[in-house]
């Protein structure tokens, strides 16, 4: 069965709440917070990676849609874009992103469980002490936008539905 694009109408997210203009001091930090992680030591295409692993499982639509075309324009590929909800089971990703994944996992679901030490060591064995930091705050920082776009959906889809 051929579907002609032109005749499809897609669903679009509808806006609940201005986050960002209703409090602007509270957004301007979180952006400086944000601009902060970005200057870390961390490389952006595992930044990504987490940012995108996270807004999977939090359910951020807005932010799986950014970072994944931003991981992609990074460099990245989209065959690894589509394959990060199943990262343990694909062959496309490192050590280092596998644990950098898991950590992020494990973070993101801290109502199921305390972060488990088998996790959390093996990150420590593929990030030195200040890496290990920086993710657990891009972890953090990620989560937090996450449950805005969730919660508030306070952002449009750039780029339309067909990309």
């Amino acid at each position: 069965m051929t579907t002609n694009a032109e005749t499809i109408e897609y669903v679009k997210p509808t806006a609940r709440l201005a986050v960002d203009d209703l409090a602007p001091k509270i957004a301007e930090a979180m952006n400086g917070l944000e601009g902060a992680a970005r200057a870390g030591s961390l490389e952006e295409p595992l930044r990504e990676l987490i940012k995108l692993r996270a807004s999977q499982i939090n359910g951020c639509v807005y932010c799986v849609d950014m970072h994944s075309r931003d991981a992609v324009a990074g460099g990245d590929t989209w065959r690894r874009m589509n394959l990060v909800a199943v990262w343990r089971e694909a062959p496309y990703f490192t050590a280092r992103e596998r644990a950098a994944l898991a950590l992020t996992e494990a973070v993101t679901r801290l109502a199921d469980r305390e972060v488990p030490d088998t996790v959390w060591n093996e990150a420590a064995a593929h990030f030195t002490e200040q890496e290990l930091a920086e993710l657990v705050w891009q972890i953090g920082i990620i989560n937090l936008w996450n449950r805005l776009g969730a919660a508030a959906r306070p952002w449009d889809l750039s780029g339309g539905a067909q990309d």
